[in-house]
């Protein structure tokens, strides 16, 4: 069947499309600035890089003399992936406080292995500055802040969850923990999915919040599982999907093979179940993208699936998705008044912003209310970015994006290895899927999100190392 396939004219032309498509990507200005490879050379160590050392020798030097080295030896509190770990897989579960509690846990590891071990080396990544730079903005920002009290609060949460970035980095030290990393974040997000599809089945408390029932009457309930918004819950799953899915093409037994199909499948139920449009968009461009990075024949092949699945779906899903765009939408005409809103509110505020927070939004936003719509953010993440941290924070979230997908296209260029090939397309499809409903929605609200955001930089910046760290001296 496959030879007579392969033979067949329908299956020449998608290939040869396909390879005209990929020759002219090969040749463009924008795959050179992304694939190029600047491994020539030895990078020259950053300030952090010199000021973390300085750090490191002091409190080693503090810690050997009161014999702590010793007393902590071994202790389940320099083991910094076990409190990584445990912050990533319970941060859907949990309250945001009670996350936050094991993600300082985190960090206190981490110093304490670094404090109890001269040799061992902060992690260097590419995007380490940006980060660092990205969360000095917010915590700059918060003092500038129309209402400073609640904005310092904001501020240093989302610096304490932009930094785990870091900490995982240098917590991850051998592919046993990436495989574990990857395995805890797929078990928990089908535990979600199970959630989410039980309230459909049986009902959830407060979900006719999200209707327009003048709008549409062909659903009645909008699942959000542990997360308590439906779009929260779509942003989340949109991290999570792409590594259940690899899981199925790179799993080595068949169970695992399973386990990946059935928890990526109870996910995707689940993001229907959501009906929340901009998730929808999202997940069809990470599908789309992880089938293109993959083989370039899906190219045409998914054009015509797409035109397939028009066929097939449900009419609750079909009106829910061509109504993206209509005004008479009350959902679509209440963000186009916060956008414009906003945009006015940001012409008066453009250079620091007005500070992090829900509080500082409804202290200005009002004054600049469009059509009296009123609101807790933007429902825009880039927006919502500049309003809380002004221009220069956009400026550096986005260059951390360019330098994020610099590295995981470079290094995917550099692939030999399958698995690890795949992991790095799951994470840039599901990166650019969840930036893409960015767009309708501030993605950041939702401070458990967040941190799964900052774990997704982290776990593509340590899939783009170049060797196993264990080879680098990382530990």
């Amino acid at each position: 069947m496959r030879n007579i396939l392969s033979s067949s004219i329908f299956f020449r032309l998608i290939t040869a499309a396909a390879q005209w498509v990929d020759s002219q990507w090969q040749k463009s200005f924008f795959a050179s600035l992304f694939l190029r490879d600047r491994r020539a050379g030895t990078p020259r160590e950053s300030i952090f890089s010199k000021l973390f050392a300085l750090l490191h020798r002091f409190f080693y030097a503090i810690f050997k003399a009161l014999r702590l080295d010793k007393l902590l030896s071994g202790s389940i509190f320099t083991k910094s992936f076990f409190w990584c770990a445990l912050a990533l897989a319970l941060a859907p579960l949990l309250e945001t406080m009670i996350v936050l509690a094991l993600v300082l846990m985190s960090f206190l590891s981490l110093f304490l292995s670094f404090a109890t071990d001269r040799d061992k080396k902060l992690s260097s990544s590419p995007i380490n500055v940006f980060i660092y730079l990205y969360a000095l903005a917010y915590i700059v920002c918060s003092f500038t802040s129309v209402s400073r009290a609640a904005s310092l609060n904001v501020g240093m949460l989302t610096c304490v969850f932009v930094l785990f970035a870091i900490v995982l980095q240098n917590a991850v030290t051998t592919k046993k923990h990436t495989d574990t990393l990857i395995y805890l974040l797929v078990a928990v997000g089908a535990i979600v999915g199970i959630y989410g599809i039980y309230q459909y089945v049986f009902g959830a408390d407060g979900a006719e919040a999200w209707l327009d029932v003048d709008m549409f009457d062909t659903f009645s309930t909008r699942v959000y599982s542990t997360l308590e918004n439906p779009n929260v819950l779509a942003e989340y799953l949109l991290l999570i999907i792409p590594l259940a899915a690899v899981g199925v093409l790179t799993s080595k037994s068949q169970s695992g093979k399973i386990y990946s199909a059935i928890a990526a499948g109870i996910m995707v139920l689940c993001m229907l179940l959501t009906y929340s449009r901009g998730g929808w968009l999202g997940l069809i461009f990470a599908v789309a993208v992880f089938l293109v990075l993959m083989d370039r024949r899906f190219i045409i092949l998914g054009i015509i699936a797409a035109i397939a699945l028009l066929l097939v779906l449900p009419e609750s899903v079909m009106s829910r998705f061509t109504s993206i765009g209509n005004t008479s939408d009350g959902s679509t005409s209440y963000r186009l008044a916060i956008w414009m809103g906003t945009l006015a509110m940001l012409m008066d505020y453009w250079f620091c912003g007005i500070g992090p927070g829900s509080s500082a939004f409804n202290m200005v936003y009002p004054s600049y209310s469009y059509n009296a719509a009123t609101a807790q953010h933007s429902h825009n993440l880039y927006l919502q970015i500049v309003c809380d941290s002004g221009v220069v924070g956009i400026v550096i979230f986005v260059a951390l994006l360019f330098v994020f997908f610099k590295t995981t296209c470079g290094a995917l260029s550099r692939a030999t290895d399958r698995s690890n090939r795949l992991r790095l397309i799951a994470v840039i499809s599901g990166m650019l899927g969840f930036l893409l409903q960015g767009m309708t929605d501030f993605s950041f609200y939702n401070y458990r999100v967040m941190l799964i955001f900052w774990v997704y930089i982290a776990l593509g910046m340590i899939l783009s190392r170049k060797s196993p760290p264990a080879q680098e001296g990382i530990t």
